[in-house]
């Protein structure tokens, strides 16, 4: 889908009722902008509550503690690293 948008002089735009739509974003929404060489990806952010249960855990991982998580998150970058 390709829709266009005016920007105002502050440097603003309106998003488009069909984009607003597909993304399902409504007012008091945030969204996020990527920009990636000379492009610009615009998405939809989530809440944390919404994500709730949407990342299915293995019972191995389950009850670890965060502390745990992200020490074994720094030794996987530091063996992938080098």
């Amino acid at each position: 889908m390709d829709v266009a948008a005016k920007v105002t002089s502050k440097g603003q735009i309106t998003i488009p009722k069909d984009v607003r739509e597909v993304l399902g974003i409504g007012a008091g929404d945030t969204v996020m902008f990527r920009v990636a060489d000379s492009r610009v990806v615009f998405t939809r952010t989530h809440d944390l509550i919404d994500l709730a249960g949407t990342v299915e855990v293995p019972a191995a991982k389950r009850n670890t503690s965060w502390n745990e998580i992200l020490d074994s998150v720094r030794q996987d970058r530091v063996r992938r690293n080098g």
